[in-house]
This record gives C-alpha cells, structure tokens and sequence, in this order.
C-alpha cells in the first residue's frame, strides 16, 4: 500500500510499504478516505524531534472499516469512523477516568499513544491507503453517511483538531459572557477560537501576524490582532478599553489559549524564535483569576533548540507573577475521545462547521508537495486534507 514516509529533514515521500494487517484480535483495518497534515507533523518534517527515517506519518486519519480481528465487538465491516490521534486501551487508570491521552498500556516506553508520531509508540501513521487500528471498540468513532459526503472535511477534524481547540476552551474555562484571548491563528487556533464562540463568549481576539490566518479569524468572528504592529496585550488591552469592557485592574481577558507552541516567534523580531513568548504575554494579559488553556506542542527533545535549555524543553516563565495573580493554567495533549461524539453531533446538527479552517484537499501522491508549502507558510496554505482515493 502507499504511505507518507519520513526520509529525513524537509523530505517526505509517498512509497509503497506493507499492508496493514491485522495483528491482534482487537485490531481493525480501515480504508482511509482522507488525512489531515498537522502542524504537529510539520515539527517533524522539520527536524525539530527525534523523529527516525522511515516513519509512516499522519495521527488524523478518517476512513470505511475493511477488516476486523475476532475480538472486536462493537466495529462492524462497513461502518465510517474517525480516529482520534491517541491511541487508547479504554480500560487502564487513566483511560476509565477519560484521560485517553495518557493511556498506560498502548505504549511500551512512555505513557499515551498516537498514530505515526516520535515517541508515541510503534504504530503507522493514517497518511496511508490503510491504517491498523488497535484496541478498534475504543478507538473507533462511528459517523453516520458515506465517503465524500458534505461532512467528510468536518469529519476528519474530529481526530485531533476540533477536538484539540475544544479542549484549549475547557482549559481556559471559557464560558459564556467571557473575554478570551488566543495566541496562534492556525488551524489549532481558529478552532480554539471557534470553540469559545460555540461556548458563548463574548469578546475573542486572535493574535498572529500572517495576513491569511488574521483574515480567517476575522471571518469567524474573532478580533485580529497583528503583532507586527506592536505588542499584542497592549492592543488588546487598548481595544477593551476603547470598547469600554475593561474594568479597574481587570483590563484584560479573563481566558488565554496558547495555540502555537515552543516554535513561537518574538513579536519584537519575527525572525527569532522565543519559545516562552506566548506564555510571557499570557500572564501578563490574563486578569487575576484568570485561566490559560496551553494546546501548543512543547517537547522534551527540540534538536533545533535556540539554547542548552531550549534543546531540552526548558522554557523560563515569570511563575511568580503567574502566582501572584491567581492564574490557573492546564496543558497536555487532549484526551480526543471525551470529546468526539458531542462535537460530530454538532457536526451532524449543523451547528459546527469545523472544515472552515481546510484551505485544500490532494492526492496522497501530492504529500511531498504539500508539506513544503505548509512549512514555508505560504499564503493560502493552513489545513491541506491527503485523499488517498484522487
């Protein structure tokens, strides 16, 4: 069958690798009818992991079950479903108490388990005519029509994205009436902001400085914020103000969502990377009793680190000035099946339009192609879906 293979730094190519089979009686064979390209695995492409040649990338993988192993009950040939990135048992500690992110049994060597990605265990990824799904009861989203349908860009986004910006609003504890703030204009981004949308908020500013995203995210409804013109929490503090939705000592947002993480970029010079930017500008333009919801990718091991510490994950923040103001914050990968089945029914109702941030679909023959100009940010280019059947 025909995969997305890493070969090393800027370079993918579609090959032939073996079949996906079955391997364990809980394990299914699903066809795949379309896969999203993350930002997550533009980090690979881009030499900023421990990612090795030769793996079969893509964690967003949406598909027709073809094959089912004589364990799996619920999963019948036939059905569509989604697959949410991580991989879970659905039945250790962690799973039972809706943690899936962090299951302790998928993985041999660390806890929680993705398709395709560095250090998230032995599995292939869903950028391929074929994925093995594991654990296939649990990790299986069933979704009602056909391939090709006007759902199956919405669809796809429900195994990382919609979910992933869903998750960045439960963080921020973003509630109706609430004044949010998120730092990144990409796919993960505009969804955190559509989300808090959804939810009820008020005000919802985005910063980034990319012409495209800025436009998308005033599309949505958001306030763009482009912080080539000056530091972003003074404007956004400046626009509530005007606006007169400040208060006295509470002149910022009360929710913050960093959505880009340790690639961020210096407001004050582009050009250079400051991995602890965002959360810089987080505490200080999030009110006391505030929350910050951090969905952005940090890693342990960043070969392309600006510095010793950046190399290794270790990023400085101002934690005193994060305790002082009574700040919470939570962050870690998103526990995608908490979340599936209420947002594919807001899909389904037509409440939800997560495929406004897809810019373009492609053959699977054009992954190469499409990785390059993703990571080049050329305009125009945010969420390109692989479709394995053009």
């Amino acid at each position: 069958m025909k995969a997305v293979v890493y070969k090393g730094r800027l370079e993918v190519a579609v090959e032939e690798v073996p079949d996906a089979r079955i391997e364990e009686p809980t394990d299914a064979i699903v066809k795949i009818t379309s896969a999203a390209i993350c930002g997550s695995d533009l980090h690979m492409y881009e030499g900023r992991t421990a990612a090795q040649p030769g793996t079969v990338l893509g964690h967003e993988p949406l598909g027709v079950v073809e094959e089912v192993g004589s364990a799996v009950e619920r999963v019948k040939k036939g059905d569509r479903v989604v697959m949410p990135f991580n991989i879970s048992c659905g039945t250790c500690f962690n799973c039972k108490r809706g943690y899936t992110a962090a299951c302790l049994n998928v993985n041999p060597s660390a806890h929680g388990g993705a398709y395709g990605y560095v250090g998230m265990g032995p599995f292939r990824g869903g950028q391929a005519e074929h994925l093995r799904v594991p654990f296939a009861d649990t990790n299986c989203l069933s979704l009602p029509g056909e391939p090709g349908d006007i759902f199956e860009t919405d669809f796809v986004l429900l195994a990382d994205v919609f979910p992933t910006g869903w998750f960045a609003a439960d963080l921020a504890a973003v509630e109706p009436g609430m004044s949010v703030a998120v730092f990144g204009a990409g796919p993960v981004g505009l969804l955190s902001a559509y989300s808090a949308s959804l939810r009820g908020a008020d005000e919802i500013y985005v910063v980034d400085y990319v012409p495209d995203r800025l436009a998308r995210a005033e599309a949505m409804g958001a306030t763009a914020i482009d912080f080539m013109r000056g530091d972003p929490v003074e404007q956004i503090v400046a626009l509530r103000r005007a606006r007169g939705t400040a208060a006295a000592k509470m002149d910022g947002v009360m929710s913050g969502i960093e959505a880009v993480g340790f690639q961020a970029v210096d407001w004050s010079d582009p050009s250079h990377e400051a991995p602890n930017r965002i959360i810089e500008d987080l505490i200080r333009l999030v009110n006391p009793t505030g929350h910050i919801g951090i969905v952005g990718l940090y890693v342990p091991e960043d070969p392309g680190g600006k510095n010793p510490h950046a190399k290794k994950g270790e990023i400085q923040i101002s934690f005193g000035k994060l305790w002082e103001k009574g700040i919470s914050f939570g962050t870690g990968q998103t526990p995608v099946m908490r979340y599936g089945s209420r947002l594919r029914d807001l899909v389904t109702s037509g409440r939800a339009r997560p495929s406004q941030v897809v810019t373009h679909r492609m053959p699977l023959d054009a992954a190469p192609e499409a990785y390059a100009k993703l990571s080049r940010r050329e305009d125009g280019f945010a969420k390109v879906i692989l479709d394995p059947q053009m």
